[in-house]
């Protein structure tokens, strides 16, 4: 742990902290956000203005990003896949740059939360054969999700190389780090949880084996960034996308002291929402999965600025990533620092759209 991270109780959301190799002024981080304004999957100008609007926070995280084809099961999500996407992405990066600010990409297959109309008929991919509760949200409305496809052991070296190919490019297109999307019911916590995981070849059924994939997935990317500049987000507590384990709070201890040795950017935990209590979650406290983890731990679900300050007073975590929050301010830590009032979020338009509820918060200086 960092002589910052032993300090963390003297810190505040405006202090500086160190993240990976750079220096970050404050300890607000900008969660990442599916927007859904991406046609044809390749960023947009009006991206650009939304995310250098909000360069203030000490680190912004991208949006999911499907690192390819397969990954996708949103319209309209921006991907990193091929060259156009890359050349695009590389507006963004600069524009944030431009005012001194630091970005992340998320990289983000969705397993079983997709539907064939994104696969031209095939069917998504997952751990084990099991239907999600719920609905696709498909280019021609909402449908009902299907039975996966389990993967075959050898098609996973597969699907890691594709997370080398986007974390390559995202390196291309400018950003600082990338995330790994292992959280909400995605691929990478689809094999985590012994509720999507009925496996029964060497990634599945021990802790070991279901924490096989996503570590190995971190040490490829590890190989392509270094390991100061990947993260990974994890949902211990989640329920979103019909997600469940039998015993979360023993995978995700175990997974946190495996991720222990490799000097990882942060690890970034989204703390037990209320909606996840209301569908009966089995919740890992954050002090539990504090102490299995001893480097950079960001936080966020749900944090107000007096929550995010206990929370850190307490040294249960390093920063805070804020959302709707975000959405609504894009100059959070400037507002935080004033205690100004904050705008109220819309959530009407925060999927899909135009600049209308996306670029056209005003700051304070508007």
């Amino acid at each position: 742990m960092s002589l910052e991270s032993n300090l963390v109780n003297n810190a505040t959301l405006l202090t500086s902290i160190n993240i990976g190799p750079y220096h970050l002024p404050n300890r607000l981080v900008m969660a990442p956000l599916t927007r859904m304004r991406a046609p044809d999957s390749c960023p947009t100008d009006l991206m650009t203005t939304y995310y250098a609007q909000r360069a203030s926070a000490g680190l912004i995280i991208s949006e999911a990003t499907p690192i390819s084809k397969q990954g996708v099961g949103y319209p309209a999500t921006p991907g990193i896949y091929n060259a156009s996407q890359v050349n695009a992405w590389k507006k963004i990066t600069a524009a944030v740059h431009a005012k001194q600010g630091h970005i992340f990409m998320q990289l983000w297959h969705v397993g079983r939360i997709s539907h064939p109309d994104f696969h031209n008929g095939e069917l998504p991919v997952a751990p084990s054969a099991i239907a999600p509760k719920g609905k696709a949200i498909t280019p021609t409305g909402m449908q009902a999700f299907v039975t996966p496809r389990a993967l075959e052991t050898d098609e996973i070296s597969g699907i890691i190389e594709d997370y080398k190919t986007a974390a390559q490019n995202a390196l291309d297109a400018g950003f600082d780090g990338i995330e790994i999307h292992s959280a909400n019911g995605y691929l990478l916590d689809e094999f985590l949880r012994d509720g999507t995981n009925k496996r029964t070849d060497s990634y599945g059924g021990s802790l070991e084996n279901r924490t096989r994939f996503l570590l190995e997935v971190t040490q490829a990317l590890i190989g392509v960034c270094g390991a100061d500049r990947v993260g990974i987000r994890l949902s211990p507590s989640g329920t979103f996308n019909d997600m469940s384990d039998s015993n979360p709070e023993a995978i995700f201890v175990y997974l946190l002291q495996q991720l222990n040795p490799l000097s990882l950017a942060y690890v970034h935990i989204i703390d037990a929402l209320e909606g996840d209590i209301r569908h009966g979650a089995n919740v890992v406290n954050l002090e539990t999965l504090r102490a299995a983890y001893n480097d950079t731990l960001i936080i966020c679900g749900g944090y107000d600025q007096a929550r995010a300050e206990d929370t850190l007073a307490k040294g249960l975590a390093d920063a805070v990533a804020f959302g709707q929050l975000y959405i609504a301010n894009p100059d959070l830590a400037e507002r935080f620092k004033l205690n100004a009032p904050l705008n109220t979020p819309d959530a009407s338009s925060f999927y899909g759209g135009t600049e209308k509820g996306y670029t056209d918060y005003p700051s304070l200086t508007e």
